[in-house]
């Protein structure tokens, strides 16, 4: 799974699934932009990654503003030259039962974790377009594919994410460029570190493999699907959810 001479954007890297898959990616030769809202830490892990002798560099990003997407995408090209793999990680929760949902909830999270793909893909594009190469990889969820009660606008913005990943791959297929999901079960992160241990407990019961999955578990399938190992493979979702779904 080598990488090297490759770019990469990463969203929402500042932390769990974003950073692992900037740091695996790195780690495999790939030069990463880091894209995230906190300045900081998107600063701390550029330096993480450039003093192993990687290449990477932060851009402050609101995936969900149109503008800052566009200028962080242009900042990206000055700095690399081109971005050969996206990685579309950012994600927020803001959960409720539907009827009690308020309707800027379900926008925020439309906007962040659906809308904000394809503002980004939408970038991207023309550099891939450009050199006949290129790897999407769309971070959906396992709740995208089954549902989960109180999560209506996340589920439905990841079920959209798989759909645009689909219909993307069939658009760019020609010009060798891929877009695949990957569906991520439980997970360990800041967003699932809030659960109750109850609900934690009662999740790893519904996982065949017995374990709640860590960043890296959803990173390793990040850097397969970004390689040429994985050239023949488009318009696909991989799950990892340690068969919490199955078929």
């Amino acid at each position: 799974m080598k990488l090297e001479g490759r770019v990469a954007l990463v969203t929402g890297a500042s932390q769990g699934i974003g950073q692992a898959c900037a740091l695996h990616l790195a780690r495999h030769g790939a030069s990463v932009a880091l894209a995230a809202r906190n300045q900081q830490k998107l600063e701390e892990l550029a330096a993480q990654i450039t003093g192993s002798g990687g290449k990477a560099a932060a851009f402050v990003m609101d995936v969900a503003d149109e503008g800052q997407v566009r200028s962080g995408i242009k900042s990206a090209l000055d700095e690399f030259g081109k971005i050969d793999i996206l990685v579309n990680n950012a994600g927020i929760t803001r959960d409720q039962l539907v009827m009690r949902m308020k309707r800027a909830d379900w926008d925020s999270v439309l906007n962040t974790n659906l809308t904000s793909a394809y503002l980004l893909i939408q970038q991207v594009i023309p550099s891939m377009l450009k050199q006949r190469w290129g790897r999407i990889i769309n971070i959906a969820s396992v709740f995208g594919q089954m549902g989960q009660a109180g999560q209506a606008n996340y589920s439905a913005s990841k079920a959209g994410l798989i759909g645009l990943t689909m219909a993307i791959a069939r658009e760019v297929a020609s010009r060798n460029i891929t877009s695949n999901a990957i569906a991520p079960g439980f997970i360990e992160t800041s967003m699932t570190a809030v659960l109750s241990e109850e609900f934690k407990q009662n999740a790893v019961k519904q996982i065949p493999l017995g374990r709640v999955g860590t960043p890296d578990d959803v990173a390793n399938a990040v850097t397969f699907l970004a390689s040429d190992g994985a050239a023949y493979i488009t318009g696909h979702v991989l799950n990892v959810n340690g068969g919490m779904l199955m078929g």
